[in-house]
């Protein structure tokens, strides 16, 4: 089951102060030692020298996945959960459950806005809570779609339901602060950063507001992650060529750069809307790419349909570090109103008449996700 009680350190300072004054989420949050909670310290669960997380791609909010969560929802309120529920189980099983938020969030009620400029329904966080999701990193090329209101209203929305998030911020004392999770004793930080905001500026020249990735920005930030107590540092990257599997020069540059240092040991991607492939590099992970968790792309015979979960298990060995070991399940959108991601394994075990597209959608995943020559489970 997925974790359920945490402290974030760093990247939440704003909205834990002000959640914990409320008595909200006070046992769940705690700030950085240098600003004591305001709220009961969070029980600390016994180190443990096993965990696993899993990790789903972008959360594009199209009109169409609007359409379908009203459609769900009962007495005129909207339902983002049925959505996920075929990954549900996946997610729930993991102890960090990690998804991408892509797009900023409006005010309950709206007005919601799709492509370009993206402000999606708020009901998306409580759905990602429930389907067991723990943390949402924001970093995007659409960060900034709503301006310094719509990230402010975005992380509001997280801190709401309970939802740890990494890579945009409200204040500067967030920005400069690191999220870390614990998770069952083991200290998780969290780093999310994107290759650019669509030619949109920093909002009120706020330049803290996101960060761009760039491999020095990254690797200091990894150092701080550590000398703040992180056990493992997790990298999240919004780059890549849309619809497209294969790497860009970003990504061939800086990836491996990124797990050659000794402070980070997971990187995870987003941005294409494909999946891409995964790459070991002396015993750490790449996911360059997981395409979309949910979208609606309305191209139901592509690859822009299929998307990619990946689980992670982390292992103490005896010299004091990690071990992982890399997992994936391939995930189909369906486009016919209600529209679902689905488990494509899972889905196949059943008898059902979307057989063909299931079987094709994981022999494509397949090929990508092994393209660069490392072998990764299939869940």
């Amino acid at each position: 089951m997925a974790v359920r009680r945490r402290a974030v350190l760093g990247g939440m300072l704003a909205g834990a102060a002000a959640l914990a004054t409320t008595g909200c989420l006070a046992d769940t949050f705690a700030e950085t030692t240098d600003r004591p909670s305001k709220g009961a310290e969070p029980k600390q669960d016994k180190q443990t020298d096993r965990i696993t997380v899993v990790a789903t791609g972008d959360v594009l909010l199209h009109e169409r996945l609007w359409t379908s969560a009203r459609r769900d929802g009962d007495d005129g309120q909207w339902d983002f959960a049925p959505l996920m529920a075929s990954v549900k189980p996946l997610v729930q099983k993991a102890d960090l459950a990690i998804a991408h938020l892509e797009t900023p969030l409006a005010e309950l009620g709206g007005p919601y806005h799709g492509y370009p400029l993206f402000q999606g329904p708020p009901q998306i966080a409580t759905a990602l809570k429930q389907t067991g999701y723990d943390l949402c990193t924001t970093a995007s090329n659409h960060s900034f779609d709503g301006g310094a209101a719509g990230v402010d209203r975005t992380l509001d929305a997280l801190d709401k339901v309970g939802l740890a998030h990494a890579g945009t911020a409200r204040t500067r004392s967030e920005a400069e602060g690191i999220t870390i999770v614990n998770v069952n004793g083991v200290k998780v930080a969290s780093l999310s950063f994107t290759f650019g905001f669509n030619g949109l500026p920093y909002p009120n020249g706020e330049t803290w507001r996101a960060a761009k990735i760039s491999t020095k920005s990254i690797q200091l930030k990894a150092q701080d992650a550590r000398d703040r107590g992180a056990d493992l540092v997790i990298v999240s990257c919004h780059w890549g060529t849309e619809y497209s599997n294969k790497l860009n020069d970003q990504q061939r540059e800086v990836g491996p750069e990124l797990l050659a240092n000794s402070n980070i040991d997971l990187v995870i991607g987003h941005h294409a809307h494909v999946v891409q492939p995964m790459q070991q590099i002396d015993g750490k992970w790449i996911a360059y790419g997981h395409g979309n968790l949910v979208a609606a792309h309305r191209e139901p015979n592509t690859t822009k349909a299929e998307g990619l979960l990946t689980r992670f298990t982390f292992t103490r060995n005896g010299g004091g570090g990690w071990t992982t070991e890399a997992e994936y399940a391939p995930l189909l959108m369906t486009d016919d109103l209600p529209v679902r991601v689905l488990d494509v394994r899972r889905e196949l075990a059943k008898d059902t008449a979307r057989r063909q597209r299931l079987e094709l959608a994981q022999r494509r995943t397949t090929e990508t996700v092994t393209a660069l020559g490392s072998a990764p489970k299939m869940l």
